[in-house]
């Protein structure tokens, strides 16, 4: 079995377990803030799959999110049946949202792709692979495409958005 499926194998295995490990992990990531900028990616396999690469301007970023419905505040305005409504689906994947709160904290970089790490009660762990615009990396083939590309997760072009284009944009 070659590295990278080893590694898969045993973060599905944790995850799937619930592991000591996976669960200290987990706690670990629930006292950091939402959004956080990490040293390395936590699936590398995953990772490396997705456009990853350990070069500099190339960056990973956790981001923490309340999963589930999207709740809507008290109706206002009388008992009309189109204010009944309480709980919501969401018109974007929870990915998606992942991806646009980690563009918007980190303003001057793009989003490459991104991927799921764990959840543990109501919250739900991405990771998304951003490149900074003005690295050396961009302007690297593979990447020059995509940092010259602005807000490429508002407008749906990673493979977590609407048009499903993925690194081919």
């Amino acid at each position: 079995m070659s590295m990278y499926k080893h590694i898969r194998s045993t973060l599905i295995s944790e995850y799937k377990e619930r592991s000591q490990p996976y669960k200290d992990k987990i706690t670990a990531w629930n006292s950091q803030s939402p959004i956080i900028r990490i040293d390395h990616p936590s699936n590398l396999s995953r990772a490396r799959e997705l456009g990853y690469k350990a070069k500099q301007g190339i960056i990973v970023v956790r981001v923490r999110l309340r999963g589930g419905r999207k709740k809507r505040a008290k109706p206002d305005g009388g008992r009309k049946p189109s204010k009944s409504g309480r709980f919501f689906t969401r018109d974007i994947s929870m990915r998606a949202i992942a991806e646009n709160r980690a563009s918007a904290k980190f303003s001057n970089c793009e989003v490459i792709n991104s991927y799921f790490v764990g959840s543990a009660g109501s919250m739900k762990y991405y990771e998304v692979i951003m490149i900074s615009k003005g690295s050396p990396a961009a302007k690297s083939p593979i990447y020059s495409a995509i940092s010259s590309k602005n807000g490429r997760s508002y407008r749906g072009l990673t493979s977590a958005g609407i048009k499903h284009r993925g690194l081919t944009s």
